[in-house]
């Protein structure tokens, strides 16, 4: 499928594609929530606070995720910027999603080291 052409979801598809992006974003922001707004077979909107309190209305098409309004359920400020994933998006708006992002990232790669490094005292036992 060529990146420009549309993907055609069902509602119930759109909507388990969404929720997977809120679980995925939601200890780095505020509130994601999908927005009030129709989705089609092509288009889902989300809801968004971001950790500094700014909100947004956030569009996902096969082409990306795109800010289109500056308030809850509105679509009246279509950004011509799209981003391929919801963390280039709240990386270029949210420095505070920067700073989370990065705190959860290091805890769990130090998490993983500690773990390593148990299984590798457990091996030697």
């Amino acid at each position: 499928m060529d990146d420009q052409e549309e993907r055609v979801h069902d509602e119930e598809e759109w909507h388990v594609e969404a929720a997977a992006v809120i679980q995925d974003v939601k200890d780095c922001v505020t509130q994601m929530v999908i927005s009030s707004l129709p989705s089609s077979n092509t288009t889902i909107f989300f809801n968004l606070t971001t950790r500094e309190n700014n909100t947004y209305c956030i569009e996902l098409t096969a082409s990306g995720f795109r800010i289109v309004g500056f308030k809850y359920d509105d679509s009246s400020q279509p950004s011509e910027d799209y981003y391929e994933t919801p963390y280039a998006l709240l990386d270029t708006i949210s420095p505070m999603y920067r700073e989370s992002f990065s705190s959860a990232l290091a805890a769990k790669l130090l998490l993983l080291a500690e773990n390593r490094s148990q299984d590798n005292l457990d091996c030697v036992d």
